[in-house]
């Protein structure tokens, strides 16, 4: 089987939001990329997930060309081909309609870092992207909303902000991997309820002094990072 063991990787981080509760019935997908071949495997749509396979996962270049694979793909490939086009570093894409970051889609505002579990994962607020036209809407959409979600990080890095909120739709997750793109998006609903919970206490709550919040980002991230065990050599 082409991409075995990313098949079943991506399979697994699918799975994944279903353990933490992040989708509903086919709700969600996630991708995962492998460079070196330069193709995806990404969830076929519309499956429940308990009767998915790693046969299941279908196989694309990053055109969109399905090289692999008897189901369609989900309808957002465009989407996660666009984004690794674009986030040379990233090796996973995850997108859910979770309760909370989605909340915070709809209402198109931006997640705030009140905290320290906000800035151990995300290096500043996690943005919202500007609304979508009526022109890119009736065009390729899919492809319009990660073109839209790569314009926000124009001056973004998102290799240090591994999350999006597209305006009036839901969140989009990555990271190094399939796994690590699910685990993002589980932190991120975790961040949004966390945030949403903040402001019902005191409604002029403010965001983390930036000293604590880069003090808990490079701690665990940076390159004098001290979170956690040293990483054994190859």
């Amino acid at each position: 089987m082409l991409l075995q063991r990313l098949r079943e990787e991506v399979l697994e981080a699918n799975l994944e939001l279903v353990r933490r509760g992040l989708v509903l019935y086919t709700f969600g997908n996630v991708s995962g990329i492998d460079r070196s071949e330069g193709l995806l495997a990404i969830k076929p749509s519309g499956v429940p997930y308990e009767q998915l396979t790693p046969q299941d996962m279908v196989v694309s270049d990053l055109a969109g060309n399905i090289v692999d694979g008897s189901l369609r793909p989900s309808s957002d490939l465009p989407t996660h081909a666009e984004l690794y086009r674009n986030f040379p570093n990233i090796g996973g894409v995850a997108h859910t309609h979770s309760e909370f970051a989605t909340a915070w889609a709809q209402a198109e505002k931006p997640i705030p870092c009140f905290g320290t579990t906000h800035a151990d994962y995300f290096h500043g607020s996690v943005p919202v992207t500007p609304r979508l036209g009526p022109a890119e809407i009736a065009g390729d959409y899919e492809l319009e909303t990660g073109a839209i979600i790569c314009r926000t990080f124009a001056k973004l890095d998102p290799d240090s902000i591994p999350a999006v909120l597209v305006a009036g739709h839901a969140p989009f997750c990555w990271g190094a991997n399939a796994l690590e793109a699910s685990h993002n998006a589980v932190i991120l609903e975790y961040v949004a309820r966390m945030a949403c919970h903040t402001l019902s206490i005191h409604a002029e709550s403010r965001p983390l002094a930036r000293e604590l919040h880069d003090k808990h980002y490079l701690r665990k991230h940076g390159t004098a990072a001290y979170y956690g065990q040293a990483k054994e050599k190859a």
